[in-house]
């Protein structure tokens, strides 16, 4: 079977993008650019080889387990995909940029399937923009590429085409490393450019094939602005596809998602709700509006929100509430268990059909080390109650409103932690 090879360039500073992170290393929907594609390539390529600038080590970490190559001179597109030549092997191999990050498995595999058709021996990525402006044009006669013309050096007839360069081209292994070596840097700039292989192709007889793909995911990022625009891309799709899986939204526009946000069937998102990295939802669980959550389990018919906040660590048991402006970190609630009001809780542990009143606080932090709650089953916390870790209250214990609770509490039995009521006569005030 032939074996295929993904090169994706990373080598960018990302100069426009006004920032000391590499281009490829900014992120869209809580995923860099370069994971982005790096994933979707997982899925199509054997072998997935990424081309770095030499001053680029979160690239390097964010390309693993996959293998790096570093392209120490910045002389152009050509330069970069011939750095990692020695990698592409003897079938298929294909070149992406991370800097267009949103470009699917799917569309990865229709290069691949328009290759093996075996009447073109290149086959590049187009699209139809619904504004071409200053993309260049793939120009066409019979169905196959002719040649590309940039946006500066085409007449007005060219420029009224809407056929446009996506980036990403594929061929077999040995025809591209013989074009590679035959580009040459005749351009303003002084740089290989790898779209320059059409034109060598062509001289050579060989044809040069195109396939459409989806818009959306071809855009470019070289700028803050361009990386906003493909960010909203995303989360329109993000969007569709969670209501294509069954999830209700109210006003979904509304709604942010990351790239790994999972939502089960019937799950309800309201408004202004944002996910960040690392939440799952369970089927039948509702998220009320103006929530942030991330790093979190919800299960099955839980509730969270108006207002919550769901940080790393948090999840949540089956039927289980989290209410209005209440934050949960690193701790765990039993199936039923309900914090509805104004609390936080922190590095603990909550048992089953347990209630938490409002105002209650986990004190897990003593200055130099954080430390665990442990609350039983069934247990009631009165409101204003500060539970002072390390600390555990027993299954079916009663901890009073107001108090400090800074001793373990026996399951069954009731605690109170607070000054005695004192009533006294009021003073004459003469």
């Amino acid at each position: 079977m032939t074996q295929s090879t993904a090169i994706i360039i990373a080598a960018g500073r990302g100069t426009r993008m006004k920032s000391a992170l590499p281009k490829a290393a900014h992120k869209i929907g809580g995923r860099a650019m370069l994971r982005h594609l790096v994933m979707a390539a997982e899925a199509v390529f054997d072998r997935i080889v990424v081309v770095v600038g030499p001053d680029m080590p979160a690239l390097t970490d964010m390309a693993a387990p996959h293998a790096v190559v570093v392209q120490a001179e910045r002389l152009g597109t050509a330069h970069a995909a011939a750095q990692a030549k020695a990698a592409f092997g003897d079938g298929i191999v294909a070149v992406f940029y991370a800097d267009n990050p949103l470009v699917s498995a799917t569309t990865m595999r229709m290069l691949l399937v328009r290759l093996a058709a075996g009447d073109a021996g290149l086959v590049l990525l187009g699209m139809q923009p619904p504004e071409p402006g200053r993309y260049g044009r793939l120009i066409t006669d019979g169905g196959y590429v002719t040649r590309i013309v940039e946006y500066a050096e085409a007449d007005e007839a060219e420029r009224a085409l809407g056929f446009c360069n996506a980036g990403g081209l594929a061929a077999g292994a040995a025809q591209m490393r013989g074009w590679l070596a035959q580009v040459r840097p005749d351009n303003a700039k002084g740089e290989y450019y790898l779209t320059d292989i059409v034109a060598i192709a062509r001289a050579q007889g060989v044809k040069v094939a195109a396939v459409t793909a989806p818009y959306e995911e071809c855009l470019g990022v070289n700028s803050r602005a361009e990386l906003a625009l493909a960010e909203q891309s995303f989360q329109r799709r993000a969007r569709a596809a969670a209501i294509e899986a069954g999830v209700a939204m109210i006003a979904p526009e509304t709604v942010f998602f990351s790239a790994d946000t999972q939502l089960a069937e019937d799950a309800t998102v309201g408004p202004y709700v944002v996910f960040g990295p690392g939440v799952r939802v369970a089927a039948g669980a509702e998220i009320k509006a103006f929530s942030h959550l991330e790093g979190c389990v919800v299960g099955p018919g839980a509730l969270v929100g108006p207002y919550a906040r769901l940080r790393p660590g948090a999840a949540l048991g089956a039927g289980a509430h989290v209410g209005n402006f209440v934050e949960i970190k690193a701790s765990s609630l039993g199936a039923g268990a309900k914090v509805n009001h104004l609390s936080y809780i922190g590095d603990a542990e909550i048992g089953a059909a347990t209630n938490i009143g409002a105002g209650t606080i986990t004190c897990n932090y003593d200055g130099t080390a954080k430390h665990r709650t442990e609350i039983g089953a069934r247990a009631f916390i009165g409101s204003n109650t500060a539970l002072v870790a390390p600390v555990s209250v027993g299954d079916d214990a009663l901890v009073a409103a107001g108090s400090v609770i800074t001793e373990d509490v026996p399951g069954g039995r009731l605690a109170i932690g607070r000054g005695r009521q004192v009533i006294k006569d009021k003073k004459s005030t003469g």
